[in-house]
């Protein structure tokens, strides 16, 4: 009989070691921050860039009160048009890898914009021509070869950001290629997949995975409302718009919209009347929501946030509007990365290197 016990408490053991293992390598996270306009959409190399991110702004980071960052990474940074490998930005790439490590930070490694394929473009060859899907799928292959020596809790894959094919099926198509040849390579690591047209959350219920594989992270990006994430953005609609915006409630009244000048009417003419609110942007997650439910999936935003060259009048709405993503983050159980940490139109450290105090403890759960 003592035997007998014995046998039990040690399967139990086992069992659990097992569970416990398995556990430990899986890939989780729940607030981070994208280091953004560094080894993506960038033109700056050599001295300058290795000074944009060094190990303090990871060691910053890191006691900020986040526990990963979202790096995007271009293929025109890392490889030159014959696919050889640009050596300083794949060091430059695991170094920060290294530093992440050393800090408690987990990191998604995010293929942003290819050669055959830019969020923004008008013409995607990606698409259309099966060399280039074999192109990006051996561009992973090459990632695989540096960041396979990391360990599956460390290290996530995002296997490219914003997909915007005319046809959702052409990207389901491409993910099931691409994952088949990355599972093959390593069976353990978790990618992130969004949905087709900037990772939009209508177009969640299209979006196809491979069925059982529970090393998925489902993404979606958030920038609603528009007119105040991207107010007066000079690469969008919004370019000339400098008129009143308002959060939570009506975006822009009719009496607001009827005293703006004629140029500025065509961009906001959308949002007159327009309501948001937490329950609203809630009501927009609907669809990511319930993909990963139905595929008993973790949920993750990868990008989210608000320019800011917002008017100072309204830097009060704005926080409110980080409020009620966090916590509806929070609420849902939902992780996130905002978009960014320190670079351009968004980041939450400026140019100058002044940190914005209130929004860091919004997005690092303190406040």
């Amino acid at each position: 009989m003592k035997s007998v016990n014995f046998l039990l408490v040690l399967l139990v053991g086992l069992l659990f070691s097992q569970c416990s293992d398995n556990v430990s390598n899986k890939f989780t996270v729940k607030r981070g921050t994208n280091l953004a306009h560094w080894l993506s959409q960038s033109k700056v190399r050599g001295k300058e860039r290795e000074k944009f991110i060094t190990v303090v702004d990871i060691q910053d980071i890191a006691q900020m009160g986040f526990d990963h960052v979202r790096l995007p990474i271009d293929e025109e940074q890392m490889w030159d048009e014959k696919g050889n490998r640009h050596d300083d930005a794949f060091l430059l790439m695991t170094n920060c890898i290294d530093w992440c490590a050393e800090n408690n930070l987990r990191v998604i490694v995010d293929l942003h914009i290819l050669r055959s394929h830019y969020f923004n473009a008008d013409v995607k060859p990606l698409w259309t021509d099966k060399k280039e899907q074999e192109k990006f799928i051996d561009l992973w292959r090459d990632l695989s070869k540096s960041l396979n020596k990391y360990p599956t809790n460390l290290v996530a894959y995002e296997l490219m950001n914003e997909p915007v094919a005319d046809d959702p099926e052409m990207w389901n198509s491409l993910i099931a290629n691409a994952i088949q040849s990355i599972r093959k390579l390593e069976p353990n690591r978790t990618i992130v997949i969004g949905s087709n047209r900037w990772q939009s959350t209508h177009t969640f219920d299209k979006l196809k995975v491979p069925e059982n594989d529970k090393n998925i992270l489902l993404s979606f990006h958030f920038y609603e409302p528009f007119i105040f994430s991207h107010y007066n953005a000079s690469w969008t609609e919004m370019k000339n718009y400098k008129g009143p915006i308002h959060y939570p409630g009506a975006i822009l009244t009719e009496a607001e919209f009827d005293a703006l000048p004629e140029e500025m009417k065509e961009a906001a003419k959308k949002w007159v009347g327009r309501h948001f609110n937490k329950e609203i942007i809630l009501e927009h997650w609907a669809k990511p929501i319930a993909k990963a439910k139905a595929l008993g999936l973790p949920l993750y935003c990868g990008e989210f946030g608000i320019i800011n060259n917002t008017p100072k009048e309204v830097e009060a709405d704005k926080l409110r509007w980080y409020e009620d993503m966090i916590e509806l983050f929070e609420e849902s159980g939902i992780a996130y990365a905002n978009w960014n940490y320190k670079s351009g139109s968004y980041g939450f450290v400026e140019n100058d290197g002044i940190k914005k105090e209130e929004l860091i403890d919004i997005l690092s759960g303190k406040k």
